[in-house]
């Protein structure tokens, strides 16, 4: 179920990434460049901007629920709940010494100063 999730979220990115090149900015985009000038004559102007700007929105919804979904339930080869946690949160729990350690102090053998 993981790698199908994966595969999914990467498709929805790759068509995110087409549809927001495509997209019209102020300085005409990509979307010239690609052949997207003619599709304003396919739809008219105005609902193929609709169109694009609607696609893009819920892709990018899609993207990010899956993006939840995925961090939330499907971490692999994690079961329990106290395996999910960072590392940040494992380091904050390293016992810290009662006593502090003293240095180990070479006894000066008879006859050297």
């Amino acid at each position: 179920m993981y790698i199908i999730l994966v595969f999914f979220v990467t498709i929805i990115a790759i068509f995110l990434i087409i549809m927001v090149l495509l997209q019209s900015s102020k300085g005409g985009g990509l979307a010239g460049t690609f052949g997207g000038g003619n599709m304003g004559s396919m739809f008219g102007t105005r609902r193929t901007a609709d169109f694009l700007s609607k696609a893009t929105w819920w892709l990018g919804g899609c993207l990010a629920a899956l993006a939840l979904i995925i961090n939330l339930f499907f971490l692999p080869g994690r079961s329990s709940s106290s395996d999910r946690e960072s590392i940040i949160q494992k380091s904050g729990r390293q016992s810290v010494p009662t006593t502090p350690a003293l240095p180990r102090q070479n006894p000066v053998p008879p006859g050297k100063p």
